[in-house]
């Protein structure tokens, strides 16, 4: 019933509610606010049902069969005294026998007009509809199970400790059983002599029988391993829930489009469908160059439509029609410098280059085509900056750690902006100046993403690693973003490193604490991009390497939290 107003609600105020997903279910809290209101709905009846089945008497009063044969046996006691002995139990608001066939009535009809509605609902809601409507129901389930049930609880039982103090012996065994026992335990003894007014007037001495000392140890051990046993069941429980509770943190932190996301972009970027320009399969220069000409210039422009219409409203967007651009795209290459080969091979070969390091880097600026000295001709500013090197406080970057080497932060930069066409044409002049040669050891290629579609933003680099021996290796990224310990640390001390599950909740906690401070420095790293990226629209150049590692990190420490809980769990 309330599915559907909730649905009605929604579609006339359009308002963003707050959901868990897990996979394809997802639970929002307006489910879990039904599911709440519809319990607080059937507390009422569900306490009535209760009462009722509580408050029936047996269909016959009934004696012990002990105490019926002592009353036959013991003729003094009277008939007076056996009516006063049936009656001190009475208890006071009770219901005849047959009303048990009235509160089966009541439930058989509360469940039958209940299934009824439900039958009916789903017929009306359609399929699709009827699913959500049973993951409502689900979470309702759950809600009661968790939240309402145990509320519900509480409070009857703080009602009736203040209001309703009855004492909690069963009425109705009492009448049967009575408290009056008929002899007494073996550590007893009559006090006083009994004058003919009990069933019993004589008791013989019976000797309390003593446990050995093996019999007290082994009662004792088997005390204690309950003990134990109660302990270790608790605290796996608790444990239970702690993971629980820890899961759903961390995978609610995950984003359900990223595998799509990542998955579209790598098809569309790498072009790996096609066997000319394949990203994966390039081993030379050459193929490079094709790639960046022929296949990835092309996709980093939205182009005309398949009818050939104009990308109206596309402006920053790549050819996919979905992801925009932050900024522009940045393709940054690392040198080595030509160094003089040792004498035992200098009569052979006179320049020697070896494989990158931070220290034979080339920081030099040069002119076009790496000469030193001017030329002639005259080129636009975007190539001439392509061949000057610029730190990584110029171009924001940072350090990249690849399959074959880790690379600076600096290097010589092209920005890919303007039109399509001046695109073109200055790859073109880059190819033919040989912008690429033997002294490079790197070309990273690294552009930011927003789709609004599913609000993700990803982070794209795309490595070509050139070692020494001429091989060529293409590798590529896509990030998308969106106190008891303290106690046995006190009383162990240095014995508390020497247990091994202390490293393992110690392991808990840090990544704990570290994920905290993780995910404040992630949230300041997007604010900041979020509020440049509002300054601008978009329309300046926004590198998301740094929270890309960030979101790696934290990634990283949720994954170890996982670990030690599991590891600690088994």
């Amino acid at each position: 019933m309330y599915y559907d107003l909730k649905n009605e609600s929604t579609t006339t105020n359009s308002t963003s509610s707050i959901s868990l997903s897990f996979g394809s279910v997802s639970i929002t809290s307006e489910q879990i606010v039904i599911g709440i209101i519809v319990e607080l709905f059937a507390l009422i009846p569900s306490l009535l049902l209760v009462q009722l089945f509580r408050r029936l008497r047996s269909r016959q009063q009934q004696i012990s069969p002990l105490r019926q044969a002592l009353y036959k046996i013991k003729s003094s006691f009277s008939e007076k005294d056996i009516d006063e002995n049936k009656n001190k139990h009475k208890s006071g608001l009770t219901l005849a026998w047959w009303w048990i066939f009235i509160a089966y009535g009541l439930c058989i009809i509360l469940v039958g007009v209940s299934i009824l509605f439900i039958i009916a609902r789903g017929i009306e809601f359609g399929d699709s509809k009827t699913q959500k409507w049973l993951i409502s129901i689900i979470s309702g389930l759950f809600s009661s199970i968790r939240l309402t049930q145990p509320l519900k609880i509480l409070c009857l039982a703080i009602f009736f400790a203040f209001f309703c103090r009855n004492s909690n012996d069963d009425k109705e065994a009492n009448e049967y059983l009575d408290d009056n026992q008929v002899n007494l335990d073996n550590d007893e003894e009559y006090l006083h002599s009994r004058k003919n007014n009990r069933l019993f007037t004589y008791r013989p001495p019976i000797r309390a029988n003593r446990l050995n000392e093996a019999e007290v140890m082994c009662a004792r051990d088997r005390r204690l391993k309950e003990i134990q046993m109660w302990s270790i069941i608790r605290e796996t429980l608790l444990y239970i829930c702690f993971l629980s509770l820890l899961y759903t943190v961390i995978f609610s932190n995950c984003q359900s489009n990223s595998y799509s996301q990542v998955k579209h972009l790598q098809n569309y970027l790498l072009n790996s469908r096609q066997m000319d320009d394949d990203y994966t399969k390039i081993s030379t220069i050459n193929q490079y160059w094709n790639w960046l000409e022929n296949s990835f210039i092309s996709n980093i422009r939205a182009q005309q439509w398949y009818n050939g219409d104009a990308p109206r409203n596309l402006s920053g967007y790549i050819n996919d029609k979905s992801s925009r651009l932050i900024g522009w795209v940045t393709m940054r290459q690392l040198r080595i410098k030509s160094d003089l080969c040792p004498v035992h091979v200098n009569e052979i070969i006179s320049t020697c280059r070896y494989d990158y390091s931070f220290s034979n880097e080339d920081k030099n600026s040069y002119k076009p085509g790496w000469v030193v000295n001017e030329t002639i001709q005259t080129y636009s500013s975007s190539i001439n900056q392509s061949f000057i090197y610029s730190t990584s406080k110029d171009l924001d970057t940072y350090i990249y750690a690849g399959n074959h080497g880790t690379y600076g932060s600096g290097g010589y930069v092209y920005e890919f902006r303007g039109r399509l066409v001046d695109l073109q044409s200055n790859l073109s002049q880059l190819h033919a100046l040989g912008w690429i040669d033997n002294q490079t050891r790197a070309v990273i290629i690294q552009l930011s993403l927003y789709n609004p579609n599913v609000q993700l933003f990803t982070s794209v680099s795309l490595l070509v690693e050139f070692l020494s021996t001429g091989a060529i290796y293409s590798s590529a990224s896509f990030e998308p973003m969106n106190f008891d310990e303290i106690r046995l640390l006190l009383e162990l001390k240095g014995n508390y490193f020497r247990r091994y599950w202390s490293y393992i909740d110690v392991g808990i906690i840090a990544c704990s604490w570290t994920i905290i401070g993780v995910y404040i420095w992630r949230f300041n790293e997007c604010k900041r991009i979020g509020k440049l990226f509002n300054e601008t629209n978009g329309y300046v150049y926004i590198n998301l390497q740094l929270a890309s590692y960030i979101n790696n990190i934290l990634i990283y420490l949720f994954g170890f939290c996982c670990f030690f809980g599991t590891i600690k769990f088994v």
